[in-house]
């Protein structure tokens, strides 16, 4: 009993390992938190690209610098001003309707995005418009997470084939 006690007694006192058992709690933890902070990057920039793509793209329909305005090219102006977009113009789903301030009918909670599964879903809605039309534009693009099974890309909610969906949207008016 004794020899058992000793032997413990030498365990519990030794410093050998103690940064190695230290090192193996903490690192796992830390690279979720880096997966997660490069995701989080990542998702931040492809809004930010979607969001300045669509605010250019606008500018120039309202102007009539884009014509025609059709659903591609309108994607097309939008991918060609979004840089940093992977595939855009696959992931990429466009709605263009016109609203009446007057007879006010909100428009559609969500935006409409692609499914990747079926090519064959028409676009939901894209109108042109007229001039001094109050017209809503959305756009929804599909991004496959780089760490889908670790931190924040495990947690994102998920659209077609387990990608993520960032939406953008801007309401104009189209001048004379």
């Amino acid at each position: 009993m004794t020899r058992v006690m000793a032997g413990w007694r030498r365990l519990v006192g030794a410093r050998e390992g103690a940064a190695t058992i230290e090192f193996a709690l903490i690192f796992p933890m830390l690279m979720l938190v880096l997966a997660s902070t490069y995701e989080l990057g990542m998702i931040t920039l492809r809004q930010v690209m979607l969001d300045r793509g669509l605010e250019i793209t606008v500018r120039e329909i309202r102007l009539g610098q884009l014509t025609p305005v059709t659903h591609a090219q309108v994607s097309a102006s939008i991918c060609a001003h979004a840089l940093l977009l992977p595939d855009c113009a696959a992931n990429l789903r466009l709605e263009m309707m016109p609203l009446d301030p007057r007879a006010w009918v909100a428009p559609p909670a969500g935006a409409d995005c692609i499914d990747r599964a079926d090519d064959t879903v028409p676009v939901r809605r894209f109108v042109a418009g007229v001039e001094n039309q109050l017209m809503l534009l959305r756009a929804c693009s599909l991004f496959d997470p780089y760490f889908p099974t670790t931190g924040l890309g495990a947690t994102l909610p998920r659209q077609s084939g387990g990608a993520y969906a960032l939406a953008s949207a801007s309401a104009f008016v189209i001048e004379p």
